[in-house]
């Protein structure tokens, strides 16, 4: 907190903020006896009231100032210690002070308030012109405990005007991040599109068996490429609370999307066998498009990740009430501290050196499955990964 007129006031309110800070004061003076009754801001050149109880006449305000080298206060500032004095002219050590001579009080008692981090904040201090049985265990506790109330309401007020600056800035961050994302994501679009159709292009002009390798691996790339921009959007958009924005529908033509996504990647990855078996007798009420999106994920992994010498197993089934999609693969387990995080961002589990990815993938899966109602497990052993969707029908 600066020492400034901007703080101070803030300071001011703060304690003004805190309800029981006038029943504190009204308890001091019933308590002790005494007049007048003050929480201060003390700082290194000032003494500022910042509420007060005043039966004396005393002639201060909330917000009213004393030069702070009249007061005791000023002292305690410096050694965090309470001081009590019952009685002025019987004090050794006050009767010739120059505070209670300019002030005219016979008793006085303060205590530092001291916030949770040490940071002193000032008094809380009750003054009279006449003497006063304060000088107690009883009397000390109360203005101890009172003194520490008002500490942690301060300390409170601290921590909400702080995670309001930081709620602020975070969304302000997280403005800037989506924007950023959602430019970036149609920026890398046009050059994408312009590389996946040059590539066309040059399919149809060559037939050469070493072009078409070429045209192969570009075509893998970009497909792999508009993988990742979808993943980093959906992200995006998961991320800042919109989630997988769904286009639901009752999908007949369910098979047909799965098997364009089958043809897709079979194209990428000639050398591996997909085995397919679909029993779609009810319709599904679903996104096809988010539903292709999970599906190319999951195939798309058991094709990175599986054994090329075993097929992969696509499996499509849907009854009156649900609809499961299971892709089964051969090759290493997964360990089961991958399996608990394998569904969370930018996580890729148990991955070789040379498998690079954003490990979003399997994050998005899990999303698009919770938009549907539905949910996403796997299963792995030392003989196959199997993962399985499962949603409702309606």
């Amino acid at each position: 907190m600066e020492n400034n007129i901007q703080n101070i006031q803030a300071d001011i309110d703060s304690i003004n903020n805190i309800p029981a800070v006038v029943n504190i004061l009204k308890v001091i003076c019933s308590t002790t006896g005494m007049g007048f009754a003050a929480v201060a801001r003390v700082t290194d050149d000032k003494w500022v009231a910042c509420a007060l109880l005043d039966k004396i006449n005393f002639g201060l305000a909330p917000g009213g100032e004393l030069a702070l080298e009249t007061t005791i206060c000023n002292e305690i500032r410096q050694h965090h210690n309470p001081v009590i004095i019952a009685n002025v002219s019987e004090d050794e050590c006050f009767a010739n002070h120059h505070t209670p001579l300019l002030y005219g009080f016979q008793s006085y008692i303060s205590v530092p308030i001291k916030l949770k981090s040490g940071f002193y904040f000032g008094t809380l201090c009750a003054i009279d012109p006449k003497p006063h049985v304060i000088n107690t265990p009883e009397v000390l506790g109360m203005f101890n405990l009172f003194a520490e109330l008002i500490a942690f309401h301060l300390d409170a007020i601290e921590q909400v005007k702080s995670s309001e600056k930081k709620l602020i800035e975070e969304r302000h961050v997280a403005e800037l991040r989506e924007n950023f994302i959602g430019i970036l994501g149609h920026d890398l679009r046009n050059p994408l599109n312009a590389i996946s159709n040059s590539a066309q292009l040059l399919n149809h002009l060559s037939k050469e068996e070493r072009i078409q390798k070429i045209i192969s691996i570009i075509q893998r790339s970009s497909q792999r490429m508009n993988g990742l921009i979808e993943n980093m959007l959906d992200f995006a958009s998961g991320r800042f609370g919109e989630g997988i924005l769904l286009n639901r529908e009752e999908n007949d033509s369910l098979e047909s999307i799965l098997t364009e996504v089958i043809t897709e990647l079979e194209a990428n990855y000639p050398q591996h066998t997909i085995n397919v078996n679909f029993d779609l007798k009810h319709p599904v009420n679903c996104d096809g498009k988010r539903i292709a999106q999970l599906f190319s994920n999951l195939l798309g992994n058991a094709l990175s990740y599986g054994n090329v010498a075993t097929p992969i197993y696509v499996n499509g089934i849907s009854n009156s009430t649900e609809f499961e999609l299971s892709v089964t693969n051969s090759g290493k387990q997964i360990s089961t501290s991958a399996i608990e995080r394998l569904f969370q961002p930018f996580s890729r589990g148990d991955v070789e050196p040379n498998q690079k990815g954003l490990g979003l993938g399997l994050f998005i899966v899990s999303e698009i499955a919770k938009a549907h109602n539905g949910k996403i497990f796997v299963t792995s052993n030392d003989e196959q990964t199997c993962f399985t969707l499962i949603i409702p029908v309606k």
